[in-house]
C-alpha cells in the first residue's frame, strides 16, 4: 500500500467480506452452449475463460468489450482483443473464439455478443458469463433482463478478497469497487437496466458503513 492510500481497517475487511461473498453467484458449473468473457481491467477474466474451455465447458467462447478510461492504457487495442490473444496464447484455438470489440458497458456485453454469436449462427440455450470475481452478480442480473429466454450461469477466477487485492494491488480501490457494484446491484434494476435482486441486511449494513467510511470512487454520479 503506497504512502496516500487509506489504511483499511480489520473491521473494514470484515465488512468487505460480506460483499465480496454476496457478488459471487456461487454457481455450480457444467457444460454449456457457450461462453462470454466480460471486458474489463482484470486479465484474470481470460485466464480463467481459457482454463474452463480446456476443461471441456464450452466449445465457442465470446471476448467482449472495447475500452474504458480504466482499461486504455493498459489494453490500448481493446479489453477483447488483448484478452482473446491471452487465451490464445494459453491453448484456446483462435477458431473457438468470437471477438465483440465494441461494447462500453454490461449491457452492451450482453446484447452485442448476442449479436455476434446470431451472425455466427449460434443460438444458444445456455451462456456461462465469466467475469471479475465481484461482478458476478450484476452481470447476472443483466443478463437476465436483457436475454432472459437462456439459462444463465456465472463464474469467475476462484479467488479470496485478500488474493484477489494482492494480484490487483490495490485494496482502497478494490474496496470502492465492491461498493460500486452493489450499489448498480441496487439501482438498475429501477433504471430497467437489471432484475431485482434480493439484498441480505448484513450485506446491505455493510455497504452503507463502507461508503460512509469513504469507500465512494466507484459509485454512480449523482
Amino acid at each position: 500500500m503506497s504512502d496516500n492510500q487509506q489504511a483499511i481497517t480489520e473491521d473494514q475487511w470484515h465488512r468487505a467480506a460480506f460483499i465480496w461473498d454476496y457478488h459471487q453467484m456461487h454457481h455450480r458449473l457444467r457444460p454449456v452452449d457457450v461462453a462470454i468473457g466480460l471486458g474489463s481491467h482484470d486479465l484474470g477474466v481470460a485466464t480463467h475463460s481459457a482454463e474452463l474451455y480446456r476443461a471441456g465447458l464450452f466449445p465457442t467462447l465470446v471476448f467482449t468489450g472495447g475500452n474504458s478510461p480504466t482499461t486504455a492504457k493498459v489494453f490500448p487495442r481493446g479489453e477483447a482483443v488483448h484478452f482473446r490473444e491471452h487465451a490464445i496464447d494459453l491453448g484456446v484455438p483462435a477458431e473457438a473464439i468470437l471477438l465483440e470489440p465494441d461494447a462500453g458497458n454490461t449491457g452492451q456485453n450482453i446484447t452485442l455478443s448476442r449479436q455476434v454469436l446470431a451472425a455466427a449462427d449460434i443460438h444458444p440455450t445456455t451462456v456461462l458469463l465469466v467475469s471479475k470475481p465481484y461482478m458476478e452478480r450484476r452481470s447476472f442480473a443483466t443478463a437476465r433482463k436483457l436475454w432472459p429466454d437462456v439459462e444463465i450461469l456465472c463464474a469467475s477466477e476462484p479467488l479470496e478478497l485478500d488474493d484477489y487485492v494482492k494480484s490487483i494491488g490495490d485494496e482502497k480501490l478494490v474496496l470502492d469497487m465492491l461498493v460500486g457494484d452493489l450499489q448498480r446491484v441496487i439501482e438498475y434494476p429501477k433504471l430497467g437496466f437489471a432484475i431485482e435482486q434480493e439484498v441480505p441486511e448484513d450485506v446491505h449494513a455493510a455497504y452503507e458503513s463502507l461508503i460512509r467510511d469513504g469507500f465512494t470512487s466507484r459509485l454512480i454520479a449523482s
